[in-house]
């Protein structure tokens, strides 16, 4: 068994074509809000805040932005996998359960960097 570009490209639009509209907009949220979260934390750090997450703190002393986004993707992929084995009707909790974790933490940072400033 190999695995190609094309297989993978196969198994996105099958994934895309299964999701409804709602489910698509979460995952959009869920692209929005860990670029949201990575940028701010930085902005954040960068003014002389405290990463409160012990977790991203660690991976953000140890290996910085590329630390963080590791993270980021790792949550990505857990809940990827996680996704693809629940009935169609749940699968919007994943992208869900992503997103709303990562917006309140922009509206968290972004609170404290106007606060900030």
């Amino acid at each position: 068994m190999s695995v190609d570009g094309t297989h993978w490209h196969r198994q996105l639009n099958r994934g895309l074509d299964e999701m409804g509209g709602l489910e698509r907009a979460l995952w959009a949220a869920v692209a929005f809000s860990l670029v949201g979260d990575v940028a701010t934390t930085f902005v954040g750090l960068h003014l002389g805040l405290v990463e409160s997450n012990p977790l991203a703190r660690s991976a953000i002393d140890g290996w910085g932005l590329l630390g963080m986004l590791a993270l980021k993707a790792f949550a990505v992929g857990v809940g990827l996998v996680c996704w693809r084995f629940l009935p169609r009707e749940a699968r919007p909790i994943v992208p869900a359960a992503l997103a709303v974790p990562w917006l309140v933490a922009v509206g968290i940072n972004l609170y404290a960097i106007v606060t900030l400033t």
